[in-house]
């Protein structure tokens, strides 16, 4: 019984690990096409903004499932409170920051490029850990870091050798690292407001965002481009947007149930190993070309990041330990007084 139990965990694990490679792989093949693809459309803004109406639009079909099943969906409130709205906005602000360069930095880079072009989001994560939270960090640590940075200079180098580097799509790579590490950061900071559940921060965050990309796409002239576009009566192409909005709703589910059934540790290397997976998918789908340098800073970014997440939960494990120790101790002193 008991080992027929522990299959069905490791069942369990390898559907959820199967599943989270599956939607954040797809999402960023569907991004790209819709970015750069045979019916692109040149409003990177406008496709951000479609996808967190989608979002949007997701939360509510599972608000409404969770009134007719709720023994079997579960999901909170979704009325509207302006005070929260304007109390997640600074978290919004990066929000709309984060996916608007993510998805730049998509558009001008390939796929197989992608990870290296975003790979700097440790290293952000170590700096703004430590100017905003004042949270130092380990010699060790700090050492994968350097071996990140490597691979990265070393990435760009070796793709710029290729003659397929691009200067906006790299930098557009780094400020959304940079953007992701303070999502990180202010989503611990936000959170209380919506007491903890993060299906409410993901519906008000969606919809402060889709109000704030109305006036940058108006800056940027992008309902113009969407006026003029060729394929915009054309059903493949809506279909594919909202596949990339219903992908992109997906990824923040799948993510959370990665890390429940398994680890954050696990949830790191399963994430390390699936940027390697969609490189090597990326360059043959595109039938690329690269050299053996080229595929060692991939290896280089790789390992840096996974031992990076080793150290880290080492770290958290010792630290948790001597808390626990310490609890003991004073509940002995305690005790006995």
């Amino acid at each position: 019984m008991v080992e027929k139990t522990l299959i069905q965990r490791y069942v369990q694990i390898f559907i959820v690990v199967s599943v989270y490679w599956f939607v954040s792989i797809t999402l960023v093949f569907v991004n790209k096409s819709l970015l750069s693809g045979g019916e692109k459309l040149d409003a990177p803004l406008f496709v951000t903004c479609y996808q967190c109406i989608v979002t949007v639009a997701a939360c509510y079909v599972l608000r409404f499932l969770a009134r007719l099943i709720p023994d079997k969906v579960e999901f909170p409130d979704l009325s509207l409170d302006i005070n929260i709205m304007k109390q997640v906005l600074p978290l919004s602000i990066v929000f709309v920051g984060m996916i608007t360069f993510n998805n730049l930095c998509l558009k001008h880079v390939g796929i197989s490029f992608y990870y290296i072009g975003r790979s700097l989001t440790t290293v952000f994560n170590v700096l703004m850990t430590f100017f905003i939270l004042g949270q130092k960090t380990s010699l060790a640590a700090i050492a994968c870091c350097g071996v990140i940075v490597g691979g990265f200079y070393l990435g760009v180098d070796q793709e710029d050798a290729a003659g397929s580097f691009s200067l906006s799509g790299t930098l557009y790579g780094i400020l959304a690292s940079l953007f992701v590490s303070l999502f990180a950061i202010y989503t611990k900071k936000v959170l209380p407001v919506v007491d903890g559940n993060i299906w409410s921060l993901t519906f008000y965050n969606n919809v402060n965002a889709c109000i704030l990309f109305l006036p940058l796409m108006l800056i940027f002239d992008e309902f113009s481009v969407l006026v003029q576009f060729e394929h915009k009566t054309s059903l493949q192409f809506w279909i594919m947007m909202t596949i990339g909005g219903v992908f992109g709703f997906a990824i923040g589910y799948v993510t959370g149930l990665q890390i429940k059934v398994t680890s954050p540790l696990t949830h790191n290397i399963s994430g390390t190993a699936k940027a390697a997976a969609q490189t090597v998918l990326a360059t043959y789908w595109f039938s690329e070309i690269k050299s053996a340098w080229w595929w060692f800073s991939n290896a280089v970014v790789l390992l840096g990041s996974a031992a990076f997440a080793l150290v880290r939960q080492k770290e958290m494990a010792i630290a948790q330990a001597l808390k626990t120790n310490s609890s003991k101790v004073d509940s002995e002193i305690q005790n006995k007084v």
